[in-house]
């Protein structure tokens, strides 16, 4: 099967991204409950919204404001959400959501976009180091996805997290980028996205 048709059908696939390889499904409840249980997640944990374009992704989240800048990119963004969409992978604060727009390859960015977005977690044992290459995936999950994608060895090192929902970015997770590269970026911005007050 492949990995447009696995996905279509509900079925979790192997995704490689710009960092690591994830465990990738249709963005509802239904994916949500699949990809939780297979690799063993609480369900209360929050969970990235992955699209192949800012686009894409403005077309599940009408109401994002995202810094174009970094994007795609190795980043994660918390950002809000107020219409508390994607709520199932939000964890305990739907009004806030995790999104990714990682730079695919065109098999990668195929297979998003043949469903508009995913969720998408590390394709490891919770607690155990990332997957950089199919042969880092358990045996157990590998032996479970209906689809891999196959992108040869990644960096290995998770996104960078950085919360856009305070006044000031908060750094949640340092990854594959140093976060202080994109601060300046993001302070623009802001800037940039404030009402004018004259």
């Amino acid at each position: 099967m492949d990995a447009v048709t696995a996905l279509r059908a509900g079925k979790v696939v192997l995704l490689p991204t710009d960092t690591v390889y994830g465990l990738a499904a249709r963005a509802d409840e239904a994916g949500a409950n699949v990809v939780y249980e297979l690799k063993g997640r609480h369900l209360r944990q929050p969970t990235a919204l992955v699209a192949a374009s800012v686009e894409d992704l403005l077309v599940a989240i009408p109401e994002l404001e995202l810094p174009r800048e970094l994007l795609p990119g190795a980043y994660t963004f918390v950002v809000a959400n107020p219409a508390c969409r994607f709520a199932w992978l939000a964890g305990d604060t739907p009004e806030k959501i995790g999104v990714r727009v990682p730079k695919l390859t065109d098999e990668a960015r195929r297979a998003v976009e043949g469903v508009g977005v995913v969720l998408a977690t590390s394709a490891n044992e919770p607690g155990e180091p990332a997957a950089a290459s199919l042969d880092d995936v358990p045996a157990r999950i590998r032996q479970a996805v209906a689809a891999e994608i196959d992108a040869g060895r990644l960096p290995g090192t998770a996104s960078t997290v950085i919360d856009l929902t305070q006044v000031e970015p908060v750094i949640l997770r340092e990854g594959a980028v140093p976060a202080a590269e994109a601060l300046s970026t993001i302070s623009a911005w802001q800037l940039r996205s404030k009402p004018s007050t004259s």
